[in-house]
């Protein structure tokens, strides 16, 4: 019991410093990537000492640079709220990785880790329900800045991450009744299948239509472009209208956080998570037999690269959505949320009951 609590704690450290890490280069990429995009040069140095190193010192310079801004807080907000705010949105977000698994069993002489923080039988219940959690910190940010730009930005937020948060729901339920589990790391196992001997069993092959609703609405969650209504630079009436330092830093920050988790939610529940075709815990199986055995620590960080690669995937390709799409008005995020997202995935849900149960006859 003990050396669980230990791996497990061990684990939630490496994940969270890797995700924070992950975060902090997002930005740097984002510039490049952008910048790429636009045919120009980008982030490309940052001013301290001779050595440029492609932009990549950016990312400090911001931190150290919002670390020393005067923390403002409006003369008339609430101060313990407004401090509290953009806590609750970053260790929300940051908590929900918990339940990451990141690689199968790693063995190490007789002693066997599994790589996943904590193995939750209801996985997948326990991040929504921290996800859930991150609209308190927006909302009390509008409510406790004693703005009135501030707060329609945090109504907004909210009634954005609401009504997305029930299609987001909604887009897994399938995957949740063909796989037969609440447990990512079964939901990675199942998907370990392979259908007529060359056909991963990934949830993109048994759900398509999931997939797309659900990238929708995920990246409706994280509160970029295209939806990124509550912020709306231009119209002056973002939630953290009213920060500044490194509290504006922390929403900042936690956009990043939960551009991540997404990634690594659709890595998991539809490609596989860290699993490789044709690799198994011995080696390579071709047609249901052992071709090449393979040593276990070479399987393991296979896995682990693996998961690597399709988060880092999903992370250039929801910034290549965003630097591709306008923003939408408030009333088209709304209308495109609860008429089409919503309906469709319903209807996603009802024939993939349906198919179900005639299989099952």
């Amino acid at each position: 019991m003990l050396e669980h609590a230990i791996s497990s704690t061990i684990l939630s450290g490496i994940m969270i410093f890797n995700v924070i890490n992950l975060a902090a280069l997002h930005t740097w990429l984002e510039r490049k990537q952008s910048a790429m995009m636009q045919d120009r040069i980008g982030a490309n140095r940052a001013n301290i000492g001779p050595f440029t190193f492609f932009g990549l010192l950016h990312p400090l310079a911001d931190a150290i640079k919002m670390f020393f801004k005067e923390d403002f807080i409006p003369p008339k907000g609430h101060r313990v709220l407004h401090t509290l705010a953009p806590f609750i949105s970053m260790v929300f977000a940051l908590i929900t990785f918990a339940a990451m698994p990141f690689g199968d069993v790693l063995r190490i002489g007789g002693m066997e880790i599994g790589l996943q923080p904590a193995n939750l039988n209801i996985g997948i219940l326990y991040i929504f329900a921290m996800l859930s959690m991150v609209v308190y910190g927006v909302v009390l940010a509008g409510y406790s800045s004693n703005n009135n730009y501030a707060f329609l930005g945090g109504l907004r937020a909210s009634a954005q991450m609401i009504s997305y948060e029930v299609t987001f729901g909604l887009t897994i339920m399938g995957l949740i009744m063909i796989y037969g589990t609440l447990n990512l790391q079964e939901m990675i196992r199942w998907q370990g299948k392979m259908f007529f001997g060359f056909i991963p069993a990934w949830g993109v092959v048994m759900q398509p239509i999931a997939f797309l609703l659900f990238l929708a609405a995920g990246i409706a969650e994280t509160k970029r472009i295209p939806y990124d209504i509550p912020e709306a630079e231009s119209e002056i009436i973002g939630y953290f209208t009213e920060y500044s330092g490194m509290k504006f830093g922390m929403f900042f920050f936690t956009d990043y956080v939960e551009t991540i988790l997404l990634a690594c939610l659709a890595t998991v529940l539809f490609f596989g998570g860290w699993q490789v075709p044709f690799l198994e815990s011995d080696g390579i199986h071709m047609a249901g037999r052992l071709v090449m055995a393979l040593p276990h620590l070479l399987i393991s960080f296979t896995q682990i690269g693996s998961f690597t690669v399709k988060v880092l995937f999903f992370c250039w390709f929801f910034m290549l959505i965003r630097w591709t799409l306008p923003r939408f008005r408030y009333d088209q995020l709304m209308r495109l949320g609860w008429k089409m997202i919503l309906p469709l995935s319903l209807a996603n849900l009802l024939i993939t009951a349906v198919v179900l149960v005639m299989m099952e006859k």
